[in-house]
């Protein structure tokens, strides 16, 4: 017996009213201005930087490299601080909550982190600026103690939980480590606090901060690369969580009970199945941050000092492409030759962020094509 065809989808807006035709049509027709129109706007933005840019061709070309090489490094470095605070953090928590959180509590939390990003950047750089960097200055061995022993102390605490009864991880399962988690690094957060004074003053004998100054002849400007890593390693968390986040939960169960059918465990399904599947989409979430990074313009302003120079230490400032712009732009004067050359900066921002989000997208739809073909196999 044949089994009865599908109506097609001519046949269905045949039969539906001509007034819902229209409205059909009026909306396509809306959705596909306003596409092109972003696009148009888009390449309009392009075009007068590029416009606007043109008048450093007369100008000498060392004086364009000069100026510009310490905004470069700038937005690089704080870009790279930024990411190497956010990363580790970001991914771990999209990997636990898209595959061993429970579903209840998923649902809870992830919202909450992905409304973090709804925190505009100006309170995140106030306070990283007026509040965060004066008392890591203050604390800095406390600040580098805590940077180092919140990871270990994390790792310590999975070391106990898997060296510990079965009766004790049926108390405590590692579904549920998000909650019983959070008071051991609370404990850990207040045993560092008390224990590195004591420590400091035993082996260098003073302030670390003077030490480093009188020492190693190292610089502790207030406002510096650590805080700007941050303050917005903070603000870039909840992006590259909530796209990686996805990635990870649109990967096929099947592939996943499959591999633990075969005899691996949920570590070897996670490295070996789940990373690799949904590997496309965290890359992308990476790329996003990064964009996100490199564009950020109120927290480098606020957090990092300004200060255009070279350097490689993470106690000391800098200045970015997106802030150079953003103070001095206003009052430069059209037509000038610094006029132009933010232009040129503010172009070459346009340039890598575009770059970069296109390419985000690119790899976001390859992992589409490539997760429906798995699910269509299996």
């Amino acid at each position: 017996m044949t089994p009865p065809s599908r109506p097609t989808y001519s046949a269905l807006t045949s039969s539906t009213d001509p007034g819902r035709q229209r409205l059909d049509r009026l909306a396509t027709a809306s959705i596909t201005v306003g596409a092109f129109a972003v696009l148009a706007a888009i390449l309009a933005i392009g075009i007068f930087l590029l416009w606007e840019s043109l008048p450093l061709l007369s100008l000498a070309g060392t004086f364009t490299l000069e100026t510009l090489s310490p905004l470069a490094w700038g937005t690089l470095k704080a870009a790279l601080a930024a990411m190497l605070l956010a990363l580790p953090i970001a991914l771990g928590a999209a990997i636990y909550t898209a595959l061993y959180m429970p579903p209840r509590l998923r649902s809870r939390v992830k919202p909450v982190l992905e409304m973090m990003e709804a925190i505009p950047g100006v309170v995140v750089g106030f306070i990283a600026g007026l509040i965060l960097a004066p008392w890591v200055e203050r604390h800095l061995a406390s600040t580098l103690v805590l940077l180092v022993w919140l990871p270990l102390s994390t790792l310590l605490a999975g070391v106990l939980w898997h060296s510990a009864r079965q009766s004790l991880r049926k108390r405590l399962p590692f579904s549920w480590a998000g909650l019983w988690l959070t008071p051991w690094l609370i404990a850990m957060t207040f045993i560092a606090l008390w224990a590195t004074p004591g420590v400091e003053h035993v082996l260098i004998g003073g302030d670390l901060r003077q030490w480093l100054d009188q020492q190693l002849g190292v610089n502790y400007a207030t406002r510096n690369a650590m805080i700007v890593g941050m303050a917005m390693g903070f603000a870039v968390i909840p992006s590259i969580f909530a796209l990686a986040e996805d990635a990870l939960a649109d990967v096929p169960t099947s592939l996943l009970e499959g591999a633990q059918a075969l005899g691996a465990t949920r570590w070897q399904a996670l490295w070996k199945v789940a990373l690799p599947a949904a590997g496309p989409g965290i890359f992308s979430a990476v790329m996003i941050g990064a964009g996100r990074a490199v564009g950020e313009t109120m927290i480098v302003l606020m957090a990092s000092g300004n200060t255009a120079i070279f350097s490689t230490s993470p106690f000391e400032g800098m200045r970015s492409i997106a802030a150079a712009i953003a103070i001095e732009l206003p009052e430069s004067t059209p037509d000038s030759s610094t006029y132009h050359v933010l232009i040129f900066a503010a172009l070459v921002l346009f340039l890598f962020t575009f770059l970069v989000n296109t390419l985000a997208e690119v790899v976001r739809l390859r992992l589409r094509t490539r997760l429906s073909r798995m699910g269509d196999r299996g």
